[in-house]
């Protein structure tokens, strides 16, 4: 048994005294344990170790920052169109109401998203409206971070089934083959006005054209032959990446006039003398046919709008003295086209750019044609038609 006298002489370190009040030299306590940097996404191969916020990556202003050149191009490729602005609008509106409410707007829950819907819905707007807006405020969460939609999926969707019985929803007419020969009748071809809207009624028609695509068309889209005019979609609605596609526009033969590719050739050759050899194939033009200053157009430059073409639209239909001619829009252009095409036996998606199977082309169109063409009605003019022969 070892006994005291044995131990081995502790060594004695002269310790200073402090004053309560004094602080003493800080310890370093070891560093906790690295917490693992995973969540329900994650997938771990056999063997790979488990990642932690040590192994994560130190992000510094570095791997946040754009160069100027890179910024000029976000502003200018992110310059609002249509749809853009109503988004960027209706956020807007989100957010005050947030505000007003004492809520979140960004990233908003889901309870806040389901009474923002409820809101809409007690303002009366249509559900496609109401719709647009939830779609809006929900592309702008982050994407970790968007609210669910069930909810207010279900309260839009009880909401449309009132809104439908008390509302009925109407379409811009579609122009006909008749009603676009009418509107091309009243276009003096001595002037560029004329030369200009014919063109749009007979190639925008015969491509189904949107409005917006034939706004953003540009003289390198278009390529005449004796056989018809290619145009080049480069964007569309159904083409949100712009791979562009190609929309053949055939001759109309003897029809002079109304022949798209006659009409395409007089306006290009309008627009050369006009100085004007590339860019956008519509052009704002003043009384005297000559090109309108753009120079406070910031958004668009040189292309014209949606909204001018519609405006050239309606004052054919006026002109024409159409029926109901205030109703009419450019969207009649390619609703008329579709349904000739249907009425025909043909089917208008590929012409028209609609992605393939489309429910819009089906049920507006062809559905539409075949129940017209199956009309019980047809037996009975023919039964009476064969009886008053006899």
């Amino acid at each position: 048994m070892t006994t005291a006298n044995e131990l081995e002489p502790t060594e004695v370190v002269e310790a200073e005294l402090v004053d309560d009040d004094e602080l003493l030299p800080a310890v370093a306590l070891p560093a906790p344990p690295a917490k693992p940097a995973v969540d329900q996404h994650t997938i771990l191969y056999p063997g790979e170790a488990l990642p932690s916020e040590a192994t994560a990556p130190r992000y510094t202003r570095r791997d946040f920052e754009v160069s100027p050149e890179t910024a000029r191009r976000l502003e200018e490729e992110s310059a609002p169109d249509n749809t853009d602005r109503n988004y960027k609008n209706q956020r807007k509106l989100f957010e005050e109401w947030c505000d007003g409410m004492g809520r979140v707007a960004r990233p908003c829950t889901t309870a806040t998203y389901v009474e923002y819907c409820a809101h809409l819905i007690a303002q009366g707007k249509s559900p496609n409206t109401i719709s647009t807006y939830l779609s809006a405020v929900r592309t702008w969460m982050p994407d970790d971070k968007k609210p669910g939609t069930s909810k207010a999926r279900g309260l839009l969707r009880e909401y449309r089934k009132q809104w439908l019985k008390r509302n009925r929803v109407r379409k811009a007419p579609a122009i006909t083959a008749a009603m676009a020969r009418a509107m091309v009748d009243t276009c003096d071809l001595r002037h560029p006005i004329g030369l200009r809207n014919r063109f749009v009624v007979v190639v925008g028609r015969k491509a189904l054209n949107r409005r917006i695509e034939l706004a953003d068309l540009t003289i390198e889209d278009l390529t005449v032959e004796d056989g018809g005019v290619a145009q080049w979609v480069a964007y569309s609605k159904t083409d949100q990446d712009a791979h562009g596609e190609d929309t053949w526009v055939p001759s109309a033969g003897d029809e002079g006039l109304y022949d798209p590719v006659q009409a395409t050739r007089d306006w290009l050759n309008c627009l050369h003398r006009l100085g004007v050899d590339s860019g956008p194939v519509l052009r704002a033009l003043t009384v005297a046919g000559t090109l309108q200053s753009r120079a406070t157009a910031k958004v668009r430059g040189d292309f014209v709008t949606g909204d001018a073409v519609n405006d050239w639209i309606r004052g054919m239909a006026y002109a024409a003295d159409l029926p109901n001619w205030q109703d009419i829009t450019a969207h009649g252009l390619r609703r008329g086209g579709a349904q000739e095409i249907a009425d025909a036996g043909g089917d208008p998606t590929k012409q028209g750019r609609w992605k393939p199977g489309s429910a819009t082309v089906k049920k507006e169109y062809l559905d539409r044609a075949q129940s017209r063409a199956e009309n019980p009605w047809h037996k009975v003019n023919e039964k009476q038609r064969a009886a008053e022969q006899q």
